[in-house]
């Protein structure tokens, strides 16, 4: 029997949002100061990522205190925000932050790889519930998240090695999301295809 327990929408989207949005502000605040702390002196990326981590961490208690469900996505995500932040404060270093969402993009578009060569869909496994396809379809939108996502990866590579930290900060902020939406939006030809009609009593 499913625990999962319904939060109002906007609780649930202000705790999935939240902390990548007010990352955002804190660093066009911070972005031009420089903190030192312990003789060390950091910028205000850094000491913005330092306070994101736990933020993250913290909401993502929260959403799985108040729904008693979070998906391996968002699990996956804290740990890599979790490892790759860290580095970035520790080592004083900003850059393994901006590689954290190429890491999680390929990390997922290499599981997808991997469940299609052994001829399943694990996107369906996560997914099912919200999008009722049947197996053709599933394999089919499983092979171009991959290929979407392999694709997002290496824009994130070319945008943090290549442009200003402030431009990256638009992009992942807005530039990664939106292209996830899109991505989904342009799949309404294939939902029509291969989507399952509910049972009718």
């Amino acid at each position: 029997m499913s625990t999962t327990r319904e939060i109002n929408p906007f609780v649930k989207s202000a705790l999935e949002y939240g902390p990548v949005l007010i990352f955002f502000v804190a660093y066009l605040r911070f972005k031009d100061e420089t903190f030192t702390l312990w003789g060390t002196d950091y910028s205000g990326f850094i000491v913005v990522t330092a306070a994101f981590v736990p933020l993250l961490i913290l909401a993502t208690g929260a959403l799985w205190a108040l729904t008693g469900k979070i998906s391996r996505m968002q699990v996956t995500t804290v740990i890599l925000v979790t490892l790759f932040g860290g580095l970035s404060v520790w080592l004083n270093d900003e850059r393994f932050f901006k590689m954290k969402p190429t890491a999680i993009y390929l990390l997922f578009a290499v599981l997808l790889a991997i469940g299609l060569a052994r001829g399943q869909s694990y996107l369906k496994y996560v997914m099912e519930e919200m999008m009722p396809l049947n197996d053709a379809g599933w394999m089919i939108l499983t092979k171009r998240l991959m290929l979407c996502f392999f694709g997002l990866a290496l824009a994130n590579e070319l945008i943090w090695r290549f442009t200003s930290t402030e431009t990256w900060v638009y992009f992942k902020t807005f530039g990664l999301t939106a292209a996830v939406f899109v991505f989904f939006m342009t799949q309404g030809r294939l939902f029509q295809t291969y989507g399952l009609e509910k049972d009718e009593s």
